[in-house]
């Protein structure tokens, strides 16, 4: 078992090698842990992978962790596990991983397999969410402020806001062509945000199928009671498509991001389902 750590992650201070190294002293397990530094790329985890050859991965962070444990595994029979450290730890939400650590340490020893699909997205391997518009943009400015956590964000959707990003998009599917215009277009693969609000209800991670979510109008009030009640959006102010493949173009560049990166403003967005992606570790 090969442990990809990232110490960065989240606000709690968990000694993660000691707390495995605890936990599996009964284990057969021969176990290697990985501290990822600050200029840590792909290649550098795929040269420790090649080196250990381990039967399985483990991200110990949050979802930018996971995806980044997730792109050294694509093509390769090594089974995924997650470690729920992160401030954001929305994939693991989906899976039911619990984030307390002794808890989620039992499910990496005693879960069982499953394969889940993923997305690639203008050429990026989502397994989460992707957006493009005020989240997209939220996160930007998120990411250059002082204020951190769920307050800091909610500041940074509260700045973008009042500046109306409403945006108008055409949506093509194998099945069907749709206008609209929104605030939000979520590309999802998952069904939850990191904070634990409902975004995808109709999500299932095996059905080899996504789902397009279109906010067409949220309020302060709603990104409130989203950010720190967990509220759903109002379905009303959605709407929902499910497809395998689209292709996605705004009238003007948009706000981009994927599985909590952002990417900068794009114009056109394409995205195919990679079936059976992965296989991960769930509760049994």
């Amino acid at each position: 078992m090969l442990f990809i750590i990232n110490s960065n992650s989240g606000n709690n201070n968990t000694d993660w090698a000691t707390v495995v190294k605890a936990h599996s002293t009964t284990s057969s397990h021969t176990i290697e842990f990985h501290h990822l530094t600050k200029n840590c790329t792909v290649q550098t985890i795929k040269d420790k992978i090649n080196l250990f050859k381990p039967h399985q991965v483990i991200a110990v962070g949050g979802d930018g962790t996971v995806k980044l444990a997730a792109e050294c595994l694509i093509g390769q029979k090594i089974v995924l596990g997650i470690l729920p450290a992160g401030s954001a730890n929305g994939l693991a939400r989906d899976l039911g991983i619990p984030n307390e650590p002794q808890k989620a340490l039992d499910v990496l020893f005693e879960g069982n397999i499953k394969k889940i699909h993923a997305i690639n997205i203008n050429g990026h391997f989502c397994i989460h969410l992707s957006d493009i518009g005020l989240n997209a943009y939220a996160m930007k400015k998120f990411k250059s402020q002082r204020v951190r956590g769920m307050w800091g964000y909610f500041v940074a959707a509260i700045k973008v806001l009042w500046q109306n990003p409403v945006m108008e998009m055409k949506i093509e599917t194998p099945k069907e062509l749709v206008r609209l215009r929104a605030e939000i277009v979520v590309i999802a693969n998952a069904t939850k945000y990191g904070n634990g609000a409902v975004i995808n209800p109709i999500g299932q991670l095996d059905d080899k199928l996504f789902e397009v979510i279109a906010i067409k109008k949220i309020s302060i009030w709603a990104m409130l009671r989203v950010v720190f009640l967990n509220a759903s959006y109002d379905p009303d102010k959605m709407e929902f498509l499910q497809t395998n493949a689209l292709s996605m173009k705004s009238r003007k560049k948009v706000h981009f991001q994927v599985d909590g990166e952002y990417l900068g403003k794009v114009k056109e967005v394409n995205a195919v389902i990679i079936p059976d992606a992965l296989e991960v570790i769930v509760p049994a």
